[in-house]
């Protein structure tokens, strides 16, 4: 099998299709919102002396800021390259 040289290199297939590697970082995407926003909920409860309040309003912002954030890079790697 010959290596072009085209490993690691942006893809100018016109098709747009999601790759593994792309996969893998909305997963990781989405995860890391909802863990931030869980952790940044815990740490204000914390300080407020709240028992869950401030976690779930992070846990729900962090879901919303992964479902934006997902939906931006699949829209990005899904668009024709000929449009902008």
């Amino acid at each position: 099998m010959a290596d072009d040289g085209s490993r690691g290199a942006p893809s100018n297939d016109p098709s747009g299709d999601l790759r593994g590697r792309d996969l893998i970082g909305l997963g990781g995407l989405l995860a890391g919102c909802v863990v931030a926003g869980t952790a940044l909920g815990y740490v204000l409860d914390q300080a407020a002396g709240t028992s869950p309040a401030f976690t779930l309003v992070g846990i729900a912002l962090g879901m919303v800021a992964g479902a934006v954030g997902f939906w931006a890079k699949v829209r990005s790697a899904l668009r024709d390259p000929g449009s902008s």
